[in-house]
């Protein structure tokens, strides 16, 4: 525009700044007129359009509804607001600004803040964004949270900089609502930090278990308030390959930050071969020729209603081998049979944890002794289900005695493959076996299982992530919505590089880059 003999006054740099503003974003909104809603995982109903809003990290804000239960002063969601603020706006000090900004406001019916999730946690949201305002609502501060996350990835940038959302709809809430990581820190043990960046990891896909095996056969790390001897003498290092009893609270409590359960893990009968180096007489003796030839606080610590007792693929060949066993097993009129002897002691510490008010996870292998012996009456637990082959015969078999499962067999994460093969883990089909809707209903979720003999700190992110996310949204999303491997492709490619901005050291899928690949990690 060319104008002479013409002073500047302030109202007309206002008119051309005015007319400079509305120019920029009638090109913003045609360049992203193709929008692509790339949440992950999928929500239930989403409906969105090319209308934008932008967002200024200068003024943004969270902020709580005047009728929401949850205020001000909920130390869990007021954390929360700052954590993903810091996601929304990685480098906030690019781009420039407009003068209408975006806000959001959010609502709770309860006011579960200083409580800690549990297997009845609702994780229900709804999202609306429209009219420069997003407004997130949830029954609890767990639905927020996840809600905050589906936000989170709502909000892109453009070339300069500047930050923008798409008018949206959302109602969704989890399909399964047991959705697991499983971690092993006794083969290889995991410094906190890295369970701690796992835990953040595991929030970006909305699982909400951590299932921390914490000890096993190779080392004992767990440092035990009652018997300090176990870590002492079994753990890798009595100094530095330990979990203190402060690291087991810090780990509890940044989970439960993020909506996460802590569902720990003392594996026994089996699987116990650190134990018994700083607890002499607590394994059973194998003997040779007539000699012996060598070789709790849990309900208090971990506040979740879950505990695992593990018992999966216990060696009876000591117990075969040691005459005070044996005599044992003569007088409880076992004879023989030692799947009757393991079930006597499973019933027997389940009946501890009960007694505890703790609900006992086992193994599949605690279920296939009992059916063994016929001793599932009254026997109350859940049941893992881990081993290959025809998994969902297992499944059906199990939820037709009526008991309730978790699925894990498809979803062992440490095996050899190709780590960029992540199709295998997303066409998985928890229910897609014959059986009653009331049998369908006893399968509470699964669970990614990331075992430790080949991994530690070094690999465990880029061997854990995306492939876990694919198991992710088999978990949360709608079946039918999200049964193309081709459709989800561009949505976890994008997913994955959200993940290195956040600092999480994902793998490839294949050849290509991400615009932001190297920031955080």
């Amino acid at each position: 525009i060319e104008q002479k003999n013409i002073s500047y006054h302030m109202s007309d740099l206002n008119f051309y700044e005015y007319i400079f503003k509305k120019i920029y974003l009638a090109l913003v909104k045609k360049q992203y007129k193709n929008f692509y809603c790339g949440v992950w995982p999928l929500p239930h109903a989403l409906t969105s359009s090319v209308e934008q809003y932008p967002l200024n990290p200068q003024t943004f804000a969270f902020d709580y509804g005047k009728h929401s239960a949850t205020q001000q002063g909920c130390s869990l969601l007021d954390a929360a607001f700052r954590r993903y603020f810091s996601l929304i706006f990685p480098d906030y000090t690019a781009g420039r600004w407009t003068e209408e900004f975006l806000k959001c406001q959010i609502s709770t019916d309860h006011n579960d803040c200083e409580n800690y999730p549990n297997d009845d946690s609702s994780e229900r949201y709804n999202l609306s964004v429209s009219a420069g305002q997003a407004s997130l609502n949830a029954a609890t501060v767990w639905g927020i949270l996840r809600g905050l996350e589906t936000f989170s990835q709502l909000v892109y940038q453009d070339d300069l900089g500047s930050y923008f959302v798409n008018e949206t709809f959302i109602e969704d809430f989890p399909r399964f609502q047991f959705r697991g990581v499983l971690l092993d820190t006794s083969r290889h043990y995991l410094p906190v930090h890295a369970i701690l960046k796992t835990l953040d990891a595991m929030s970006y896909s909305k699982f909400n278990v951590f299932h921390w095996h914490i000890v096993d056969d190779p080392s004992f790390p767990y440092q035990s308030r009652s018997f300090p001897e176990l870590s002492k003498k079994g753990a890798f290092h009595p100094a530095t390959h330990v979990y203190t009893q402060s690291d087991v609270r810090r780990v509890i409590s940044y989970a439960r930050m993020r909506g996460i359960r802590v569902l720990p893990e003392f594996d026994s009968p089996g699987h116990t071969g650190s134990w018994g180096k700083g607890q002499s007489d607590l394994l059973t003796p194998c003997y040779k020729g007539g000699a012996p030839s060598g070789t709790f606080e849990v309900t208090s610590v971990f506040p979740d209603s879950y505990i695992h007792l593990g018992g999966d693929e216990v060696d009876f060949s000591c117990w075969r081998s040691n005459p005070h066993v044996r005599a044992f097993m003569q007088k409880m009129g076992f004879g023989g049979d030692f799947p009757k002897l393991e079930a006597f002691y499973i019933e027997n510490i389940v009946n501890i944890t009960s007694a505890n008010n703790k609900t006992s996870i086992v193994w599949q292998d605690v279920f296939d002794y009992h059916e063994r012996v016929g001793a599932h009456q009254d026997f109350t637990v859940l049941v893992e289900v881990w081993k290959h082959g025809c998994y969902l015969c297992k499944v059906r078999q199990v939820t037709k005695a009526g008991l309730r499962v978790i699925l894990a067999s498809p979803w062992y994460l440490d095996l050899p493959g190709p780590t960029h093969n992540w199709a295998r883990y997303y066409t998985v089909w928890p229910l897609a076996f014959p059986g009653s809707e009331k049998q369908k209903r006893l399968v509470i979720g699964g669970e990614v299982c990331m075992w430790g003999e080949y991994v530690d700190a070094t690999n465990l992110f880029p061997k854990l992530w995306p492939r876990a996310s694919a198991a992710a949204e088999r978990l949360w999303s709608d079946e039918k919505q999200t049964s193309s491997v081709e459709k989800a492709f561009p949505r976890l490619e994008d997913f994955r590089c959200k993940l290195l901005r956040r600092g999480i050291q994902a793998g490839p899928l294949n050849v290509g880059h991400c615009k932001h690949e190297y920031q955080g990690v």
